[in-house]
């Protein structure tokens, strides 16, 4: 088995081809989508490999040939023929001021038409892109292929702006609108970006935009597949637990069946060798945690959603539903679907321990602010559970609370919602070695969260008040007989009722019994 380069952060096809770096053949796929249609739109995480798919079909139109020796394009694409390129890419842009999106397409389309020999004489960005196009077919001979990465990135940059937002969004929908009246000069046009924000207001006039997003056959267009670490990455594979990788890496879907890894995970864990939150960590959520606090979205109800294809495609500015925030990003994914009264449902859940762990400890010290004692209530949770101690897990569960400093309460309202008490709870245990579920549905109900820790199975459920507390939740877990689901398991299941106190910001009660 040879070694090759691990392409970390490489996302020029060229680059990645003559350095005898490892490559997952994705020109199936481009020769499939070129063969079958014109216009496309594809959403994925940030560094999931979209810009380097965008670069491979760069090439691909361009006729690099020698860069495809061995691929699956090599034979099935005719090389005599050579199409101009347009490509506009927002990565390197930071358009959070006003004015920095149009001064950066012009100084784009200013390259493209230095390269191409091309003479301006429009003055504005989507004028100047459609003059571009059309000289480029009159000079070549061959329609154009239009290339977009990231196409998204210069509203996202101004999102927590929406005035910023709305004025870059408005100047993309103008630029990407006149791709239409090119359509006579155009041979294909791709483009991709994070978020899949909605027709109406982004692409209103490129209304024959394809969405493969969720196209079953487009699953793995980026990304790797469990054949794919056997057959590209066997050489890395020795010395590293297999299931561990699929763990903490694997679970990406856009369906609910196929699943792939992140590429940047696996490649940083074959260079590293250590399980981290490498993907996690390039990225910092803030935006996403304030809009989740915002809705007064319990951290323990995320996984397990079930909402409409919509409503995973419903972004837009000032109007971001949580769980489409939560897809297009990458911290949910697809686990399954369902069809209720003829409309498809999907289930959204976490894909892998990485983002669990991570988001969960990012929505907790967002929760807590800083706890110094975080890692003892973490280490001293888990061996309570295992041991089934209840009279020690109540102490630490009011011990994290009262370390919670007041001067954080005094700034936030999010301690005055009932999931409160919940998400704090959950963001601990979601780091722990043990089998959380929340919301766990049956047909009697559904219970706030389950833990399985070694021996002994925990049946919780939450409840917050003001001045009196309610004492139902015990007799709720008795009479909803929530145990029956896990007595297959032999093992001692505990009730556990926790009722917070919102004027206290503590546990107000807390009472367990066996089932």
């Amino acid at each position: 088995m040879e070694k090759r380069v691990l392409p970390i952060g490489i996302q020029s096809f060229r680059d990645l081809r003559e350095r005898n770096c490892y490559y997952v053949d994705k020109t199936g796929y481009a020769l499939r989508l070129i063969r079958e249609g014109k216009y496309y739109f594809l959403s994925r995480p940030r560094r999931f490999g979209k810009s380097l798919f965008v670069d491979t079909l760069k090439h691909l139109f361009e006729g690099d040939r020698g860069l495809f020796v061995g691929l699956e394009a090599y034979d099935q694409w005719d090389w005599s023929v050579r199409y101009p390129v347009v490509r506009l890419d927002f990565a390197g842009l930071n358009a959070n001021r006003p004015g920095a999106l149009e001064q950066d397409v012009l100084a784009q389309l200013s390259k493209l038409e230095r390269i191409a020999g091309v003479e301006a004489y429009q003055s504005s960005g989507p004028r100047r892109l459609e003059e571009l196009i059309h000289t480029l077919r009159s000079q070549a001979g061959q329609p154009v292929c239009v290339l977009i990465d990231e196409y998204d990135k210069p509203i996202l940059d101004a999102i927590e702006n929406p005035d910023l937002a709305r004025a870059n969004r408005d100047y993309l929908s103008g630029l990407y609108g006149m791709l239409k009246s090119c359509d006579q000069d155009i041979r294909f046009a791709f483009l991709t970006g994070v978020s899949k924000f909605s027709k109406v207001s982004l692409f209103s006039g490129l209304n024959n935009l394809r969405d493969i997003t969720f196209n079953p056959s487009c699953t793995a267009i980026c990304g790797y597949t469990e054949g794919d670490l056997d057959k590209e990455f066997a050489a890395e594979l020795p010395g590293l637990d297999r299931e561990q990788i699929r763990e903490w890496y694997n679970g990406y879907s856009w369906g609910g069946e196929r699943k792939v890894y992140n590429p940047f995970d696996v490649l940083l864990l074959f260079a590293e060798r250590e399980f981290k939150p490498w993907w996690f960590e390039t990225g910092t959520p803030t935006f996403l945690v304030r809009t989740l606090l915002e809705h007064k979205i319990s951290a323990a109800a995320l996984e397990g959603m079930l909402v409409t294809e919509g409503g995973l495609g419903k972004f837009e500015v000032g109007r971001i539903a949580p769980e489409a925030l939560l897809f297009q990003t990458g911290y949910l994914t697809i686990g399954g679907q369902e069809t209720r009264r003829g409309k498809r449902r999907y289930r959204l859940v976490y894909p892998n321990r990485e983002v669990r762990e991570s988001l969960n400890a990012s929505l907790l010290a967002y929760l807590t602010g800083e706890d110094p004692q975080r890692e003892r209530h973490i280490d001293a949770l888990e061996e309570l559970l295992a041991n089934g101690d209840l009279i020690g897990l109540e102490r630490r569960i009011r011990a994290l609370y009262d370390s919670i400093p007041y001067e954080w309460h005094t700034r936030n309202e999010i301690a005055r919602y009932e999931g409160y008490c919940a998400s704090v709870f959950y963001g601990y245990v979601s780091g722990l070695d043990v089998s959380v579920t929340v919301e766990d549905s049956s047909n009697r109900g559904r219970l706030d969260m389950a833990v399985q820790a070694g021996s002994h199975v925990y049946l919780f459920e939450f409840k917050a008040w003001d001045e009196s507390r309610s004492g139902t939740a015990l007799a709720q877990l008795r009479e909803r007989d929530y145990a029956a689901k896990y007595r297959h398991l032999g093992l001692p299941i505990h009730l556990v009722d926790v009722e917070f106190d919102t004027r206290t910001r503590n546990v107000g009660a807390f009472e367990s019994a066996l089932a």
